[in-house]
């Protein structure tokens, strides 16, 4: 009975202790797989079609009860120079649970239209409904709890997007509101700021080339604690006329660990006619290593109908 109450215990303190952090959507490498909107606004309405995504994220496959994600991503423009997006995820991790919702709006302004150089501005409106599943604690533990502790969060992330030819640089806000959250643990912070840079380039040999090298960098920082983590990708496209194929690797690191990886891992994908689909997988490299086999992400998506924009800055 005693180690029962002590596991109770130790689990509600860690969720009190990590539950600010909860309120951010996990970031793997969605993004990667031709879906930039996930982590950001701006690119809301870049493209000319309906670009809907949806990603399957399981994590740390072989341990009972690890993080789970879902996400379905959608965004299309509106007139010539904006664009407009929605997102939706379902997240569960052991005990916890959490169901959002993101709209966002996004506009794209043209710097010099012969040099391709484009400046987009975005902003998202968030809802996010946190929730304790007491269904699986031990009620001989705390016969107080008897029912589901959920919160509902409102919040705001605004972006910045440059681009020149192929550059692309994005500096990014997300939960920037403080926000009152002592309904589990009198020590949960309040600051939910999360800071990230996504950045690349894509290089081809020359005009006729069919194959495109990105490099790009993503880096994240996290107000309340001070924690920071980059991931260095590197991708590869083959065209075949509207179609392409495209493979990469992603390492991934605490910033105060360059040398001692998170994960890293392969990931492919392909789009053909208004279909796409990408699969990444990560290598774990701490200590969860034992007991998991890693890290799966899956994207399906399709584009629908497309409609040439009379403006490049909204063009991909």
């Amino acid at each position: 009975m005693m180690i029962r109450k002590l596991i109770f215990a130790a689990a509600m303190t860690w969720m009190g202790l990590t539950f600010a952090q909860e309120l951010t959507l996990p970031t793997f490498t969605q993004y990667t797989a031709d879906n930039e909107f996930v982590i950001s606004p701006t690119y809301a309405g870049i493209g000319d079609y309906v670009k809907v995504r949806g990603n399957a994220l399981t994590q740390w496959v072989g341990i009972k009860d690890a993080p789970d994600t879902q996400t379905l991503v959608g965004d299309v423009r509106l007139g010539q120079r904006s664009g407009t997006g929605v997102l939706f995820y379902n997240d569960r991790n052991g005990f916890t649970a959490q169901y959002g919702a993101r709209l966002s709006f996004a506009h794209h302004l043209t710097l010099n239209n012969q040099e391709d150089k484009f400046l987009s501005f975005g902003l998202s409106y968030n809802v996010n409904q946190f929730r304790v599943d007491i269904n699986q604690f031990d009620p001989n533990a705390d016969p107080s709890i008897t029912d589901d502790r959920a919160t509902t969060n409102h919040n705001f992330d605004v972006g910045i997007l440059y681009r020149q030819g192929k550059f692309f640089a994005s500096l990014n806000a997300a939960n920037i509101l403080n926000k009152d959250l002592n309904v589990f643990a009198i020590s949960e912070p309040n600051r939910l700021r999360n800071y990230y840079i996504y950045s690349g380039y894509r290089y081809k040999k020359n005009i006729n080339s069919n194959w495109e090298i990105e490099p790009s960098v993503f880096f994240q920082l996290f107000e309340s604690d001070g924690r920071s983590s980059t991931d260095l990708n590197m991708k590869f496209r083959y065209f075949d006329f509207e179609d392409y194929y495209w493979f990469g690797l992603t390492y991934r690191f605490l910033n105060d660990q360059f040398l001692n990886p998170w994960n890293i891992g392969p990931m492919a994908g392909l789009k053909k006619g208004g279909f796409y689909f990408a699969y990444s997988y990560q290598v774990i490299f701490n200590e969860i290593q034992l007991y998991s086999t890693g890290t799966h992400v899956i994207t399906l998506g399709i584009d629908l109908f497309q409609g040439i924009s009379n403006c490049k800055c909204t063009m991909r």
